[in-house]
């Protein structure tokens, strides 16, 4: 009477029992793939055995190098962007080919001047 058969063949009472022991039986029965798992590769500082905080430090160091990279990448991606459009809006007649030339003469001067403070930024940290 108070217990319906769900499309598997299994009650509800049956799989509320059932989920709990699996999920126990998960947690104190690990899988022997979890072994397996690969050991993380240390940062590029490679600080002795057993230094937590040198590793730390690694691995922010490590951290702060891709957010430069990241930095340039978007800005390369800016400059391309704005100048493709002035390209475009030179094509249609409502910007002067100067304009494309000094954006891309100044842009290229923009990047190589990211590019020397990022260096920079980098042997600092």
């Amino acid at each position: 009477m108070g217990t319906s058969i769900s499309g598997d063949g299994f009650g509800k009472t049956a799989v509320a029992i059932h989920r709990p022991l699996l999920a126990t039986g998960t947690v104190f029965f690990p899988l022997p793939l979890w072994a397996a798992l690969p050991t993380p590769v240390p940062p590029s500082t490679a600080p002795a055995s057993g230094d937590w905080i040198g590793l730390i430090q690694g691995y922010i160091k490590d951290g702060g190098l891709v957010l430069g990279l990241a930095i340039a990448v978007l800005g390369f991606l800016w400059i391309a962007y704005l100048g493709f459009a002035k390209f475009n809006e030179a094509r249609h007649g409502k910007a002067e080919w100067a304009e494309v030339g000094v954006l891309g003469i100044v842009g290229a001067i923009v990047l190589i001047f990211a590019s020397y403070l990022l260096t920079e930024a980098a042997g600092v940290i």
